[in-house]
């Protein structure tokens, strides 16, 4: 089941004729041990449990607990507990999770679903991205590749950035000369590694001409507090 979430997330909360769930905010930054708290609105559903699933960048989602307002307390999916996340109503519609004393490895995106008898359908909300930031952490290590060789017998030039974080969400940005670049520039979503760490990749396509003028290139990666800069031109490349 969990292998088809994905695909359900994206696609049913635009099914037509069904409910519309919302969540908020869209974005919540917190410190460690701090208590996140993220809203969801199950729109014309009154009858059905909203249910919370978290994902990290690149994995799968994991079905976190669900909860009805006549229910006393939570039923919890596998890895969670009562000791530092729950769920709370605020009427038969409106529901709260909350986490308590939130940990690094608690960032992720949350998505609040629940099925809509009416319409015979699970329906999901867009989800809120939670990021929590740990003073302790290290910060992104990176690596800042050149062109190929072969690749600059060509009009164009591709400078690739590698980070490796701590945590799967990250600002990255692009200097030439000094100035900021965004055109030309593609990241890719973070994805978890074997080691719980996470990786992404950024690129920057250029024109040959621009590489080869001596001009100097920047990647900058920041994840919460912490942030690591790489530079690069074509002399460090020279033999």
């Amino acid at each position: 089941m969990l292998g088809t979430l994905c695909t359900l997330i994206t696609v049913l909360s635009c099914v037509s004729g069904v409910t519309v769930v919302t969540q908020k905010p869209p974005v919540l930054t917190v410190s460690k041990g701090d208590t996140a708290t993220m809203d969801c609105n199950l729109g014309t559903v009154t009858t059905s449990a909203a249910r919370w699933y978290k994902q990290v960048p690149g994995g799968i989602p994991q079905f976190v607990l669900r909860f009805y307002h006549t229910w006393s307390s939570p039923e919890y999916g596998a890895g969670f507990s009562s000791t530092r996340f729950t769920s709370n109503h605020q009427t038969k519609s409106d529901y709260r999770l909350i986490i308590n004393k939130s940990e690094a490895g608690d960032s992720a995106v949350y998505y609040c679903s629940t099925l809509d008898d009416s319409a015979k359908e699970w329906v999901f909300g867009q989800g809120t991205k939670l990021i929590v930031t740990d003073s302790s952490l290290a910060a992104p290590t990176l690596s800042l590749l050149p062109p190929s060789s072969e690749e600059l017998k060509t009009d164009k030039a591709t400078l690739v950035c590698l980070a490796q974080m701590s945590i799967g969400f990250a600002d990255v940005s692009w200097t030439s000369g000094g100035k900021a670049v965004t055109g030309g520039v593609f990241t890719s979503a973070a994805e978890q590694k074997s080691d719980k760490n996470f990786g992404l990749s950024s690129f920057l396509t250029i024109k040959t001409s621009e590489w080869i003028s001596g001009r100097v290139f920047a990647c900058k990666v920041s994840v919460g507090s912490k942030t690591s800069e790489k530079i690069i031109q074509d002399s460090d490349c020279s033999e």
